[in-house]
Order: structure tokens, then C-alpha cells, then sequence
């Protein structure tokens, strides 16, 4: 992630505009927010918050599906409030670099996380066993009296496991157990998402052309209804492997390009029907893979373990963060979401559409007050993630 230069003077304008004790929690919020971005000269030499030691330990956490790498990031100070972060669909387990760079610096921060890759979406299929899943994980922290002293914590999911996360949260095993719920770049309904995806028309009827990567997962996921069986088992390796070289850790990278030069390179000796779909997927043709695909998810999304839309909603305070111009899930979903809540729950919600996200990456720049926004957002989070101490 990069900030440009404009970016940091206007974070450094409002933290001098801000005065007196009011001050310190936006001081705070963008000194790691700095930190998360990776810049630590220039404007961040001149923020007095330093970066927290940190310690790493991994645990293994029963649920009721086997149990679950999960690393625990513990910073040297006490006492510090605890988060439970659960990222997206990402072939990475704990030590995928992007992972380790967020739950490092939330932790360095002055925050207890647990972080942890749930199994299906390592293997890019979304399922409700990963909302069990998260249920099952943020209830076993918050039960830990060395990991949350007060029983309770904070639930951030990103991008598909936000939507998830949201579902868990409103179960009535958590429902004691949370100081906040946070929901980066989620889905509100997966019918709506999956809808975007294949035909690139949101749900305010804007055309947005889709992103490639989610749309090869749904046809890594409907695979079986596209090609026969005695292809099947080929043509998801081959899906699989777009996939991992298509992770921000390898796309563009030397180790991601020649992968994906080799898959396009066999698609000719593929037999039909696998042919065109992996011709379709390794030229991220969007068209012609949500045309595909758009006949078999009529019933992918009926769970309502997978969407908020479908499921009891929580009542702790839930914090909404989307970029604005999302094309993996569309920025629609975050606003519908907070609808319901006004419709069905009393959480104390917040929202954000912000230009500084794309989807679950923050982009270079945007004007002073969108960065502002941003700050104010994080704060209100850490603050409500303060109260589960």
C-alpha cells in the first residue's frame, strides 16, 4: 500500500489543526494508519506514537469443524483491548505477507489480534462452514482470560468474511461476547454480489465492469455444473492455480506471470467444455466467464449463512468500511446493509464509502477531507474496540 505525498501533508495539516486532549485519538488513528501503509519517515517521524513490540505465538483453535491455525499477536503494553481479524478469500494462511502486515501493525497499534485464515476460503470456495467457523473462533478467544480479560472483543472480517462475520455476529452465542463488529469491503446479500459479478450491473442499476479474481472463484465453486466429471478435477487445479498467481503476493510478481503464461499456454489442449471456460478465466475475460457461470448461481447464495440480508443481525456496534468504486463487491452493498440494520436491529451502526479504498487495499491519494473521514471512522473503531479492555 502507498500513500502519496499529498496524502500525508493533509494528514499532517489536520493533526495540527487538531488541538488539545481531543487531539490524541486522532494522533493515534493516523499514526497507524501511517504505520499500515508503511511510511515511516518524513510526516510519521514527526507523530510521537511509536510502534508497540510486538509478540507472535500461533494456537490452534477448536471448532466444530476441526480445529484452526490461529496466530495470536500479543503487544508489550497492558491492558489493550482484542480483535479477532478474519481476511478473505486469499490462498495464504498466517504467513501470507499482506496478512501479516495488517495484523502486525493493528497489533503494534496497542491491539491484541488473533488472526485467522479460515480453511474454505484458503481453498477459495465461500461456505456457511466459515461463518460456523467464525462463531466458533470468536467465541473461543473471548472465553480465553489470557486473550480477553473481559470476555469480550471485537469481530473484523474483510471482504467476503465481512458479510460472514456480520452473520455471526448476530448469533446468539456472540451476543454477549462483542465490543464492536467491523465489516471491510463485505456483502450485504451474495445474491446481489454474485449478480454484479456475472453481469457487472450493481444494484442502483450502475455498470461497473467487474473484477476478474472473485468472478474465477464463482466458476471455481459452480466448476462442477459447468464441465463433466471426468474434467472436473483438471479444470479446477488449473483455476485453482490463476488463483495463486493471481494473489497480490503474485500477480505482476516474477513468480506469478510465468504461471499464469503456462496456463494460457495449455488451454488449447484442454477439451471442451473446460477449453472455453479456462480460455475465458486466464484472459480475465469477464464477459464471457460471468455469461458462463450467471445460469448456476441461482442456489450458491440461498444459505443464509452466507448473507446479513438472510440472517439475524447483531446488536453491538457495527462499523461499515467500503471503497467507493469497489468491483469485487460493490460499494452498494455496505449502504443497503446499514438500511437494514435501521429496519431490523438497534446497533449502533457507521458507515463510510471512501475513494481511499478500492477493495480491501487503500489506493495513493484523495482529498483532505475523504482523509479525515478515514481518520474519524478508525478512531470511532478503536474506541468502541477500547470498551471490550
Amino acid at each position: 500500500m502507498r500513500v502519496a505525498g499529498r496524502t500525508l501533508i493533509a494528514i499532517l495539516a489536520g493533526l495540527i489543526v487538531a488541538t488539545g486532549v481531543t487531539a490524541v485519538p486522532y494522533v493515534r488513528t493516523a499514526a497507524f494508519l501511517l504505520d499500515l501503509a508503511g511510511v515511516d519517515g518524513g510526516v510519521r517521524r514527526w507523530i510521537p506514537i511509536a510502534p508497540v513490540p510486538v509478540d507472535q505465538r500461533d494456537v490452534d483453535v477448536p471448532t466444530r469443524d476441526g480445529a484452526v491455525p490461529v496466530r495470536i499477536y500479543e503487544p508489550q503494553t497492558d491492558p489493550v483491548p482484542t480483535v479477532v481479524v478474519f481476511p478473505g478469500v486469499h490462498g495464504g494462511g498466517v504467513d501470507a505477507p499482506r496478512l501479516v502486515r495488517l495484523c502486525g501493525r493493528l497489533a503494534s497499534s496497542g491491539l491484541r489480534v488473533a488472526c485467522a485464515p479460515l480453511p474454505d476460503l484458503r481453498q477459495f470456495v465461500i461456505t456457511a462452514r466459515s461463518t460456523d467457523m467464525i462463531e466458533d473462533i470468536t467465541g473461543w478467544v473471548s472465553r480465553q482470560p489470557d486473550l480477553a480479560p473481559s470476555s469480550r472483543v471485537t469481530l473484523v472480517g474483510v471482504s467476503f468474511a465481512g458479510g460472514l462475520a456480520v452473520v455471526a455476529a448476530g448469533r446468539d452465542t456472540l451476543q454477549d461476547r462483542l465490543a464492536a463488529v467491523v465489516a471491510i469491503g463485505g456483502q450485504h446479500d451474495l445474491h446481489e454480489t454474485l449478480r454484479f459479478l456475472t453481469t457487472g450491473v450493481r444494484s442502483d442499476g450502475v455498470q461497473r465492469t467487474p473484477h476478474d479474481y472473485p468472478l474465477a472463484i464463482v466458476a471455481l465453486t459452480v466448476a462442477p455444473r459447468l464441465v463433466p466429471a471426468d474434467q472436473l478435477a483438471d479444470t479446477e487445479a488449473r483455476i485453482r492455480a490463476f488463483l495463486d498467481a493471481s494473489l497480490d503476493d503474485g500477480n505482476g510478481f516474477a513468480h506469478g506471470i510465468p504461471i499464469i503464461e503456462r496456463l494460457r499456454a495449455e488451454v488449447p489442449s484442454r477439451p471442451e467444455p473446460s477449453r472455453t471456460l479456462l480460455r475465458a478465466i486466464v484472459d480475465r475475460d469477464v464477459v464471457t466467464t460471468g455469461r458462463l457461470v450467471a445460469p448456476f448461481i441461482g442456489t450458491l447464495a440461498d444459505d443464509p449463512g452466507l448473507s446479513p440480508s438472510r440472517s439475524p443481525l447483531p446488536t453491538a456496534p457495527v462499523f461499515l468500511l467500503h471503497g467507493e468504486d469497489d468491483t469485487v463487491i460493490p460499494s452498494t452493498e455496505t449502504p443497503r446493509l446499514a438500511a437494514d440494520f435501521a429496519a431490523r436491529s438497534p446497533a449502533r451502526v457507521e458507515i463510510l464509502l471512501t475513494p481511499l479504498l478500492t477493495h480491501a487495499h487503500f489506493v495513493a491519494q484523495a482529498p483532505p477531507a475523504d482523509i479525515w473521514a478515514l481518520i474519524r471512522f478508525w478512531r470511532d473503531v478503536r474506541q468502541a474496540a477500547d470498551t471490550g479492555r
